[in-house]
């Protein structure tokens, strides 16, 4: 049995890590540098930075804090923002960078994802989904949630998926910085839609939400931002609750 991913999340904005409710009211939660090299020592799997004004600014993420963290940690980490054609993506790989996460450049071009995957590997290939409940579908949003488009997101999920996409980091806005739980309904709804791993995000405050996204939303991975880096708990603390439950973890 595959073990079940603990993934810290550094929304990052003008070089420092931020974290909001519902993707807004940002407050400074510290230098991406450090608090990766602090998930990395603590245990975490796998570690994602969002450049998450990269788009709305129309700049590219910014390459020198991800060489800076490449240097510093030695585990898989993801990068997103403003990465809107392959030579960005060669840029961050070559910087070090084990995965890119494509959202708003793959919603307006779609055919990204399949070009991406030929050129680099599925593996590679992480498709952001931001979703919001809209009547009884959700939508997807782009721009850092900013942007309401027409594409369902379990629609939007599949399509990603036939083109390339290797993974899927879906990120519930009704349930972002809320620390109310994750979206269940939403996770389960996409697991039972796509064979490629699924990331849950969004709503994570106790450990015990975590467990449920493993096992009621069937997610192969859960990404947490506000419970680490306010230190309301560790991910020694989180995994060794997830082991006592029964899920394999990496320890």
């Amino acid at each position: 049995m595959l073990a079940k991913r603990i993934i810290p999340c550094l929304d990052v904005a003008d070089g420092r890590v931020v974290k909001g409710v519902n993707f807004v009211d940002l407050k400074d939660a510290g230098d991406p540098v450090e608090l990766g090299e602090r998930y990395y020592l603590e245990g975490a799997d796998e570690l994602v930075f969002l450049d998450i004004t990269a788009t709305v600014e129309k700049r590219k993420t910014v390459i020198d804090w991800v060489r800076r963290v490449a240097d510093t940690i030695f585990i898989p980490f993801t990068v997103g923002g403003g990465i809107s054609s392959l030579e960005a993506i060669s840029n961050l790989l070559r910087a070090g960078a084990d995965k890119v996460s494509l959202n708003s450049a793959a919603v307006r071009n779609p055919q990204l994802i399949r070009e991406a995957a030929a050129a680099f590997g599925s593996q590679c290939i992480v498709i952001a989904v931001d979703a919001k409940r809209s009547g009884n579908q959700w939508k997807v949003f782009t721009g850092g949630g900013r942007f309401e488009t027409e594409r369902d997101a379990l629609e939007w999920i599949e399509e990603a998926e036939n083109l390339g996409a290797g993974e899927i980091l879906l990120t519930s806005m009704d349930r972002d910085g809320t620390q109310v739980g994750y979206d269940l309904v939403l996770l389960k709804e996409v697991a039972d839609r796509t064979r490629i791993p699924v990331i849950a995000s969004g709503g994570a405050g106790s450990p015990e939400h975590l467990l449920s996204a493993l096992r009621e939303g069937e997610a192969d991975a859960v990404l947490a931002a506000s419970i680490f880096h306010y230190e309301r708990y560790s991910i020694a603390e989180v995994k060794e609750f997830l082991s006592k439950e029964g899920v394999v973890v990496r320890q």
